[in-house]
């Protein structure tokens, strides 16, 4: 006799149960996406136990007729396809028709349904995957569909259930992500009869993403929108001072589903490089609309990971989406008050204030947004390192900064005033007049930037931008018609600068502020030159595997518009020409990472080679920089602020510490109680 046995329906049934249910949930997450297809705006969930013995998801949305409830629990039936072509253009959440009958096979389910245009609704009871009947019902527009004692017929699968709290948990995060992605849907959690999320619907993304992550988060966000190459991402990317030790705050939404990409987590990590520390990790709320056909969906059970045909734009268009952000963020942290003890990372979201305006008080409108060319300004037209053929002399990032600060013209500066502990009566005295006419000095003032962009320094700017007259003490900026004023208060520790601009002070890092800067215009000469080789006198043999010879030799002319020229061998790679400025003891690392980044579709040659020599210029900028502790002259801190006041995209720098930081009038009113 034939060892091959035929399944049951039933024993079928549990066996593709375990597929799509595996835990309260996966319950929810499939009945929340009915409810959205069936094109609701109301949507409430409510669980007990962890969703163990109790769950129910009511919806206002279109409904089902009495006739469609039985089939509706049946396998391989649904109402979002009917034939393989409708596989090519997926736009609703489900289409596999698995859900309903997996739920209903492993528990004990009942559905109340009605359509707008019927006069009464209709409710269908199933026990295990048995329909026990279907009865009219007095209900509401919508569907309400409530599934209670979750594997009780599957007492293998029920024992391997986590502890409630921890199941209620679950359930939490998994609606606070499909909240986010449906912004015009009000969302309603209630577990144990306590309200856990409330959203309100109004199709404000910021308003939903403040009601779920709270007022704190949501303030430290910068908006993003970028069309490119047929591939539209926007939403809202933490600024520098808003990031986290792992990943759990990182939410991509592709065609309004929650996903997680590793292509674009990768794109967005890597634009935050300089931005923020190395061994932090970015947060975000993006969108990418992309077209159906490119995307493929069907690839995991729990539909939670896609497929592109072509992964290179989807990452181009996360990445240069962030970076613009980035470039034109000109927002810096507020100096907090609070004791020590009071302060806390942990975002709790307020339900009782989840309508209110996110900046209070505030009426910023939004920032020009560059092209995506434009993400990096030229260098000035005139570069004292540039040679007689317009093209920049060949050198590491050490001798280009060490040549570059040469270049800046040294004028004698007047010495600054030290205080020391010990002073004499008089010379007390002549501090306190010094600093007397200092505040009675009309504020310095310098042009205003409205269009944010890379700062380049030249010696021309350096020279112009510090005019010292001995005689008044005080730094002199030519006046344009529109500008900012600012008053410079003083220096502490020999490591922070006080300046008052408005109703606000800035305390300014003079070391990472000078490091950001220098950094900044060494990028700018980078990005402004042409592809520039070096010949090698003796090529470099990299042994690498078969593969990564395979995808070099694929992307050859991708490789070799950087700089490189190189012929592959079966185990070794000759490299013959590599970009000017690159060390020969990098190269291998360099090339190897490169054919990893292609071979995964986390980056392209041209942006691994940008964001090494970027990880080399931020290093020899941070060696360059005036060191905090140190005493300097007083023109260099009136020439920095004054840069850094034409500059107010400077908010971090290259290691991701902040600049400056901001104290408003209004805070120091409050710690004071004046208010």
């Amino acid at each position: 006799m034939g060892r091959i046995n035929v399944l049951s329906f039933a024993v079928a049934n549990l066996i593709a149960a375990g597929e799509v249910v595996d835990r309260p949930a996966s319950v929810i997450k499939e009945l929340v996406e009915n409810a959205i297809d069936s094109g609701a705006d109301r949507i409430t969930i409510e669980l007990q136990n962890g969703g163990v013995t109790y769950m129910r998801v009511a919806d206002n949305g279109c409904g089902m007729a009495p006739e469609d409830l039985p089939v509706s629990i049946r396998r391989h039936a649904t109402s979002k396809i009917k034939d393989a072509k409708d596989l090519e253009s997926i736009l609703t959440l489900g289409f596999r028709g698995e859900a309903l009958a997996a739920i209903a096979s492993v528990s004990d389910l009942r559905i109340i349904s009605k359509t707008k245009d019927a006069e009464v609704g209709a409710m269908l009871e199933a026990h295990g995957g048995n329909i026990y009947g279907v009865t009219e019902r007095a209900c509401s527009d919508g569907t309400t569909v409530i599934v209670e004692n979750l594997f009780s017929n599957v007492p293998a699968r029920r024992k391997f259930l986590k502890k409630d709290v921890t199941e209620a948990m679950a359930v939490i995060a998994l609606v606070e992500k499909i909240a986010l992605s449906k912004p015009y849907i009000s969302f309603r959690l209630i577990s144990d009869g306590n309200i856990r999320l409330e959203t309100v619907g109004d199709g404000n993304l910021k308003n939903t993403v403040y009601s779920v992550f709270g007022k704190d988060f949501a303030s430290r966000l910068i908006e993003t929108r970028l069309t490119l190459d047929g591939i539209e991402v926007f939403g809202f990317v933490g600024r520098s001072d808003n990031v986290r030790a792992n990943r759990n705050y990182q939410n991509f939404f592709i065609n309004g589903r929650y996903v997680k990409s590793k292509t674009a987590g990768a794109a967005l990590e890597q634009a935050y490089t300089s931005y923020i520390p190395p061994e932090k990790f970015p947060c975000c709320v993006l969108f990418l609309n992309i077209h159906p056909a490119a995307v493929d969906v069907n690839v995991h059970p729990a539909k939670l990971e896609v497929k592109f045909s072509n992964e290179k734009p989807v990452f181009e268009a996360v990445y240069y989406a962030v970076r613009n952000a980035l470039e034109t963020n000109s927002t810096r942290p507020n100096v907090s008050l609070q004791p020590a003890s009071k302060r806390s990372d942990r975002i709790e979201a307020k339900l009782s204030d989840s309508t209110r305006p996110i900046e209070e008080g505030k009426g910023e409108s939004l920032k020009k947004r560059q092209l995506v060319g434009d993400l990096y300004t030229a260098a000035p037209k005139e570069n004292p390192l540039s040679d007689s053929k317009g093209g920049f002399a060949r050198m590491s990032a050490e001798e280009y900064l060490a040549q570059y600060l040469k270049s800046i013209p040294k004028e004698p500066l007047p010495k600054e005033a030290k205080l020391e502990s010990k002073q004499s009566e008089t010379q007390q005295n002549q501090l306190e007049n010094k600093q007397q006419r200092s505040r009675e000095k009309t504020p310095v003032a310098v042009p205003k930037s409205t269009t944010v962009t890379p700062v380049s320094i030249a010696p021309s700017v350096a020279s112009a931008a510090i005019e010292t007259a001995s005689a008044k003490e005080e730094a002199i900026v030519p006046v344009p018609t529109e500008s900012l004023q600012y008053r410079i208060l003083g220096e502490a520790f020999h490591s922070y600068v006080f300046v008052e601009v408005g109703d606000k002070v800035l305390v300014i890092d003079k070391h990472a502020a000078h490091e950001r800067i220098l950094f900044e215009g060494l990028k700018a000469g980078m990005n402004d030159r042409n592809k520039a080789s070096q010949l090698l006198m003796i090529p470099l043999e990299i042994l690498m595997t078969s593969d990564e010879i395979q995808i070099l030799s694929d992307y050859r002319s991708e490789i070799e518009a950087v700089g490189f020229a190189f012929t592959t061998g079966r185990y070794t790679v000759s490299v013959t020409e590599v970009p000017e400025g690159i060390a020969g003891e990098a190269v291998a690392d360099m090339l190897t990472v490169i054919a990893e980044r292609l071979r995964s579709h986390t980056g392209s040659a041209k942006l691994t080679r940008d964001i090494l020599f970027e990880k080399a210029l931020y290093q020899a900028s941070c060696k360059a920089a005036i060191k905090a502790g140190r005493e300097y002259p007083e023109g260099h801190i009136q020439w920095l602020v004054a840069k850094l006041m034409e500059l107010p995209d400077i908010t971090v720098c290259p290691h991701g510490r902040p600049v400056a930081m901001e104290l408003s009038k209004k805070q120091l009113d409050h710690q004071f109680e004046r208010t």
